[in-house]
């Protein structure tokens, strides 16, 4: 991944060609985000416009035949990058991240809504098989109010899968840039991602009781876990750097991770949690340029 990050930094015509021919491919959109974050950081945005403009030309084709996705993410992560260029920490910008969540979450709403509200129709459905006992043991206005926040909490996941998938690439923009002009310095950057308490306990608030609320708030449950779940992927780098834990426990999340994503997703924001009020890593400030943009 580091060759390709050498020749997308070799030019404009190289940072072209890899921006706007990932938007056009459809499984590519997010390496094309990745590499346009990449240029942005590096370059700023009066360097790096000409190569966004050629990278929402086939975006904006993809938004006229039905798929917005591209764009949305496109977009969403060079809005991370300018937070982060602008000096502000990680734990600004995943916050953050869920102002992105919630305009994807319009986006999807309005474009997606027919599709969306035939997959709550079929959930709904299937809810009593779903929930066995309990369904039956709920009253009239409980299974109403249930039913009243599928719609919004499905588009909240769909929404918050797009906001992953944006951080994400930011976080492959920036561990380029530090790969290429400060070796090191995203890890010991990511490693002190550590959501303060007072955000960390609205965070969970918004999850418990955003669905009381009503169907208009439902959706923050999952919007809001996402920062969350990266400070706990983080504070797990953290203390492997500390040597508190072992290399391997790296492996088996990321392995656990992707086959038993509905179990350790949540462990993850309970990990994040609890780092906000305990604090495991007890920060240490590390010397040295900690900057991953290698310019201080």
């Amino acid at each position: 991944m580091r060759a390709l990050a050498d020749f997308i930094m070799r030019g404009r015509v190289q940072a072209t060609l890899v921006v706007a021919g990932c938007a056009a491919m459809p499984l590519l959109f997010w390496l094309s985000a990745a590499a346009g974050s990449l240029v942005f950081l590096r370059r700023g945005f009066k360097d790096a416009s000409w190569v966004i403009a050629w990278g929402i030309l086939p975006a904006l084709a993809w938004w006229i035949f039905g798929e917005p996705r591209t764009l949305m993410v496109l977009l969403g992560t060079l809005g991370l990058a300018a937070l982060l260029r602008a000096g502000h920490s990680w734990n600004r910008v995943l916050v953050s991240s869920i102002a992105l969540g919630l305009l994807y979450a319009v986006i999807l709403g309005s474009v997606f809504r027919e599709p969306i509200e035939a997959l709550a129709r079929a959930l709904e459905k299937a809810l009593p098989q779903m929930l066995d006992g309990l369904y039956q043991q709920m009253s009239v206005e409980q299974r109403t109010q249930l039913g009243a926040i599928i719609v919004p909490v499905l588009n909240g996941l769909i929404a918050a899968l797009l906001q992953v998938v944006s951080v994400l690439a930011l976080v492959l923009g920036r561990y380029w840039q530090a790969a290429l002009y400060n070796p090191g310095g995203f890890g010991r950057e990511f490693q002190a991602v550590r959501i303060p308490r007072l955000p960390a306990l609205v965070l969970l608030a918004c999850m418990v009781f955003g669905p009381s609320f009503g169907s208009a708030v439902a959706l923050l449950t999952p919007l809001c876990s996402v920062p969350l779940m990266f400070a706990g992927i983080a504070l797990l780098h953290g203390l492997v750097a500390q040597k508190r834990l072992a290399r391997f426990w790296l492996v088996g999340l990321y392995v656990t991770l992707v086959l038993f994503m509905q179990l350790i997703y949540p462990l993850l924001v309970v990990l994040a949690i609890v780092d906000s009020l305990i604090d495991f890593r007890a920060r240490h400030t590390p010397k040295g340029n900690d900057a991953a943009n290698g310019e201080g």
